[in-house]
């Protein structure tokens, strides 16, 4: 039995569970779960690197877990997770996915009432048997309850921001090709969105053989699912499907169009292309007469740019982004459609860490870092001290950097401002984990929920408004504090926390880290309707995530955002006025 990368990074990842709810310590259970997540960024099988000897030279694949992974390639199984799975059942790894649950607890029910799967927890939820058990009650059966409903709206779609990344690499190999004259990612990575599901790529070529040839034996193939004269799919050792889809030049601007969705969009499209006389698929605009018959070939409208495909039709360009069917048509049939924000317009970087507390770089480095990527200001946003695991800084801490960073910013010339701040834990009473008199003495300051993120709406949405209220904070980071399938969004009453953030002019983050893209579209589209300004941050730990902007960017084209809304898109000068003359 051949496994696939996916298959293997599983396996790793249920032997980290198991060693996890067995009380195994930190370092073991983690270096598991640390090798599952390499395996799914590998660019090649794990095959290749046992048949060519330089799978130790892969990172964090030390002697034991070599073995155990050849063990897995040349067998198809792992004699140490059988062995493992006959102490724990499976079920029980699905138990502790639950939001709330976690392993004590996945451990408990099994002990204490042998549930060894979701349907059977829920059950005995539902029967009130998980309040009698200790260190449970009736509060904490029903958020086992509200975690297990929260579990089931999950999918197994995939982070953009594992997505992208390797749409792009199957892309610019496809364009290597002589016979492919032009190529995009189509599809929800094109939309922006946080998850997407399959991978759509087109090429324009009039010759399909050697792109459809290059797709199906490229690396990372783990099953061919299709592959025929201009449209091929597989299957990666990562899990995700790739469809790849060849045309010629003159179909570009419909095909792109209509492959890159959103569904709901084109079909409102296609109902005003039929008003206009036309029908409208991914080849071109067909003329119909009135009884909706189509029109010798020799009327099609072929269009070779999606502005053409518009235009026909009697409507603004929409941007990819836009496409979901939330107005944006009825905005472009008048013309108005906003100036959408893009990436060169961002001058700051208002969140980031350094070595002081949980980033890689120091802050020489990350202004240096910054300054090569165009930014004209930065803000040092450490972890405040009750970020215990973050390693956050006590008060004597905090300002004790703050020297440091004044002799970076002196280095740094006119080229880059480097100011000094810190992301300030809302605590789980309401405080702010500095008083103001330490508050005061930063140029800008960040608060963000990190803790304490299951309490009741009420809390949570005062929580936010008490940090909005504070004079000294500037801006609420990664407000609804979700992880893209991991973690749901704190349960918030967003209206108030933006009627409160422009009453008191507080800017909401756009957080661009792919595993949090929070605010969320639908809410950065409120904020901008309700007049609430915007700061779009990396909330960089090292250099790889200083060049997550794009994600941070893609967002707030979906939620319709111009530059204007995003107070790191003015220059440093209107920036720091704001930020000293803002109450």
């Amino acid at each position: 039995m051949i496994l696939t990368n996916k298959e293997i990074a599983d396996i790793f990842e249920n032997i980290a569970d198991i060693l996890e709810i067995q009380g195994e310590s930190h370092f073991k259970f983690l270096s598991y779960r640390r090798v599952s997540e390499i395996i799914l960024e590998l660019p090649r099988d794990l095959q290749a690197y046992v048949d060519d000897g330089t799978l130790l030279d892969i990172p964090g694949v030390g002697k034991a877990i070599g073995a155990k992974i050849t063990e897995l390639v040349e067998t198809g199984q792992l004699g140490y997770y059988e062995e493992r799975k006959s102490e724990v059942p499976l079920g029980v790894l699905n138990i502790k996915r639950i939001n709330g649950v976690g392993p004590k607890k996945a451990k408990l029910f099994w002990d204490e009432l042998n549930i060894t799967s979701i349907e059977a927890l829920k059950a005995a939820a539902e029967q009130g048997k998980l309040a009698a058990l200790a260190g449970m009650g009736k509060k904490s059966q029903q958020k086992v309850l509200d975690g297990i409903e929260s579990l089931a709206r999950r999918s197994e779609r995939t982070p953009i921001g594992k997505a992208l990344p390797a749409a792009q690499a199957i892309l610019d190999m496809l364009l290597e090709i002589p016979e492919a004259q032009e190529g995009a990612i189509a599809g929800s990575i094109r939309r922006g969105r946080a998850t997407i599901g399959d991978v759509d790529i087109l090429i324009s070529s009039d010759n399909a053989q050697p792109i459809m040839d290059a797709v199906v034996n490229m690396e990372g193939v783990a099953r061919i699912l299709g592959y025929g004269e201009t449209k091929s799919s597989v299957e990666l050792h990562n899990g995700l499907q790739v469809d790849v889809r060849v045309l010629a030049r003159k179909n570009w601007g419909a095909a792109l169009q209509y492959f890159t969705g959103s569904q709901a969009h084109n079909i409102k499209i296609r109902e005003i292309a039929r008003q206009k006389g036309y029908s409208l698929n991914e080849e071109a605009l067909r003329p119909i007469d009135a009884d909706g018959n189509l029109k010798p070939e020799s009327d099609y409208i072929f269009c070779e740019t999606e502005q053409e495909v518009y235009e026909t039709i009697g409507l603004q360009w929409i941007a990819p982004e836009m496409r979901e069917d939330s107005g944006e048509i009825e905005v472009a049939q008048k013309n108005e459609l906003p100036n959408l924000i893009i990436i060169s317009d961002i001058q700051g970087d208002l969140h980031m860490h350094t070595t002081y507390s949980d980033g890689k770089l120091s802050i020489r480095e990350m202004a240096e870092a910054a300054r090569e990527r165009g930014m004209k200001y930065i803000v040092i946003t450490d972890h405040s001290q009750a970020s215990v695991q973050a390693g956050g800084l006590k008060p004597e801490e905090i300002l004790a950097q703050q020297a440091e960073v004044r002799q970076v910013n002196d280095a740094m010339g006119d080229d880059l401002q480097v100011l000094h701040g810190v992301e300030v834990d809302i605590k789980a009473d309401g405080s702010l984990d500095y008083d103001d008199d330490i508050l005061k003495q930063l140029d800008f300051v960040v608060a963000s929920l990190h803790i304490s993120l299951r309490q009741e709406k009420e809390k949570i949405t005062q929580r936010l408004l008490n940090a909005i209220q504070n004079p000294y904070i500037h801006c609420i980071g990664h407000p609804t504090a979700r992880l893209i399938s991991k973690r749901d969004p704190v349960l918030v009453d967003m209206d108030a926390v933006m009627d409160a953030a422009k009453q008191h002019n507080t800017a909401l983050e756009i957080n661009c880290n792919p595993e949090r893209l929070d605010l969320d579209s639908q809410y950065v589209r409120l904020a901008i309707q309700k007049g609430v300004l915007l700061s779009i941050n990396t909330d960089a730990h090292n250099l790889r995530m200083m060049d997550y902007r794009s994600y941070g960017i893609m967002t707030a084209r979906r939620g319709w955002t111009e530059a204007k809304h995003v107070i790191n898109t003015w220059s440093y000068a209107k920036f720091i006025e704001w930020v000293n003359h803002r109450g």
